[in-house]
């Protein structure tokens, strides 16, 4: 009897185990939910900047870096000319706040604020055009020269609204 006692719940364990063995789900997060099959190419034109306030090396370091995102996460291949989808755009926020005053009207922090207008286009699928604006900010201590950090803040901030893009584009979120 006590044999039974141990064996039972050792036997109902494995046949659950065997039963939902085959029932595990599996997720990827190394790329975009895209039909190779239908999408192949994928034009990215240049974004110039027509911010009020231009910081010349912004261009440059935002159309790497998506490039680079969508290299990295698709098979698409980037071309010229006709393609399957195409992103334009253009930057049109790139200004300054302050943030956090101090008790003496000072303030403590400022935000570098960046957007970026994107038109997306889907020559495959009429339904998928997006023409949206992305922004993203990064705060900083009011001590320091902008010309200090704002490559590193433009390079955060590029990455931040790439991912956003990403998303809202090719990533189908």
């Amino acid at each position: 009897m006590k044999f039974y006692r141990y064996i039972l719940p050792v036997l109902v364990s494995v046949v659950m185990m065997t039963a939902l063995g085959g029932c595990i789900p599996s997720f990827t997060l190394n790329g975009a939910p895209i039909d190779y099959n239908v999408y192949k190419t994928i034009r990215v034109s240049n974004f110039p900047i027509r911010a009020a306030l231009v910081y010349p090396p912004l261009e440059q370091t935002f159309e790497n870096e998506l490039l680079n995102y969508i290299t990295r996460n698709t098979r698409l291949q980037t071309v010229d000319g006709n393609s399957d989808l195409v992103m334009e755009g253009e930057i049109t926020q790139y200004y300054l706040t302050p943030q956090a005053v101090t008790e003496d009207a000072y303030a403590s922090k400022t935000r570098l604020t960046i957007g970026v207008r994107v038109k997306y286009t889907d020559n495959k699928a009429e339904n998928k055009d997006i023409d949206q604006t992305f922004t993203a900010y990064r705060d900083f201590d009011s001590s320091q020269m902008l010309t200090d950090v704002q490559d590193q803040l433009c390079q955060e901030i590029s990455k931040e609204i790439v991912q956003l893009i990403f998303n809202a584009t090719l990533g189908n979120w």
